[in-house]
């Protein structure tokens, strides 16, 4: 059988330029190294004839410093060369270093525009991936926001609010042009504040049915989708009013707020104290301007909706009613804003 062709990857890894791993090895003796033996020899040749061959009778008498001026003769030339060899033999090895360090660098360009092709080849397919996650997660987001965060142990979802049937209010006849809202009844206080308060689990049967009875009056559902959006926008902060521990002031103190009355006479009614969602909720404030707008229009609503509810409630209503996560958002986001300073 054929012998199969060596794999791209394999042709890559025997691509590799020389120079990168391996060890640098010089020879001990190079051509450089033999000149210069070469030319020490022949001029220590040279020395030996000019002053042992030549005839006793021209030789000189001993002198030391003609001795010394003889040996410099003789062995200068000789370190000379041998420095210049020395030199010859650094500017090759600096040549050669230069050319391995050349290879590492061309390997290492190399290496990064073939991980940028691989990269690129695979963005198509990750990028794709990315976008269906992104959708699924932002279809689950919209589920999630259209349940209501205000508790942390939410097992199962909230049961959807269906639509009114004649099991919840009777609804007579209708003189035309005359709207829904005239001709029912009013919503129990029962039911308006078990609202504000939204169901306490995804089995509160009973607060989803007066969530369903309030959303069918106009005032209270302006409230009630206040309120809600908020309480979302408060969640993503990882601020829910269960965990809240506020300050329940008096029901007279309620009833100047209804009148009016603003600043430190109502000061007891910013019971919440904790300070990160306080700050949580300030730095929102400041830098979020969805999270401001819907921050004003609930704190304008909840002050319309409690001076209408004050003028027929009992003291035990209106402490029911401060007891509900909707009067809880308003705690915080009153002292946000200011109202009870």
């Amino acid at each position: 059988m054929a012998s199969e062709p060596p794999s791209n990857a394999s042709q890559d890894s025997q691509a590799t330029p020389l120079g990168i791993y391996d060890r640098p090895q010089y020879d001990a003796i190079t051509s450089i190294e033999l000149v210069a033996i070469a030319l020490s020899v022949l001029w220590l040749l040279i020395a030996v004839i000019f002053f042992v061959v030549v005839p006793d009778g021209s030789r000189p008498d001993f002198d030391g410093l003609r001795f010394l001026i003889t040996m410099l003769a003789i062995f200068m030339p000789v370190g000379m060369i041998w420095v210049a060899a020395t030199a010859a033999r650094s500017n090759r090895v600096m040549r050669e270093e230069s050319a391995r360090l050349q290879a590492a660098i061309d390997g290492i360009r190399q290496s990064y525009v073939a991980l940028q092709q691989r990269a690129a080849l695979s963005t198509d397919v990750t990028v794709a991936k990315k976008l269906d996650e992104i959708a699924a997660a932002a279809k689950k987001t919209e589920t999630a926001l259209a349940t209501f965060s205000t508790r942390r142990d939410r097992s199962r979802p909230p049961t959807p609010v269906a639509a009114p049937t004649g099991e919840d209010v009777d609804q007579g006849l209708l003189a035309l042009g005359t709207p829904v809202e005239v001709l029912a009844p009013p919503l129990p206080v029962d039911d308006f504040v078990r609202a504000l308060n939204f169901p306490e689990t995804a089995e509160d049967e009973a607060g989803f049915a007066a969530l369903r009875r309030a959303l069918r009056d106009r005032k209270t559902a302006q409230i009630v989708q206040a309120s809600q959006d908020v309480l979302t926008l408060l969640s993503q902060d990882g601020i829910y009013m269960d965990d809240l521990r506020p300050d329940m002031a008096r029901p007279e103190v309620w009833r100047q707020f209804a009148q009016g009355a603003r600043g430190r006479a109502i000061a007891s009614l910013g019971g919440v104290h904790d300070r990160s969602s306080l700050a949580l909720s300030a730095g929102r404030m400041k830098q979020d301007p969805i999270f401001r707008d819907a921050a004003h229009h609930f704190l304008r609503l909840f002050d319309r909706m409690f001076a209408e509810f004050e003028t027929t409630a009992s003291d035990a209503d209106i402490s029911a009613l401060s007891d509900t996560r909707t009067a809880r958002a308003f705690m915080l986001l009153g002292r946000v804003a200011g109202t009870f300073d």
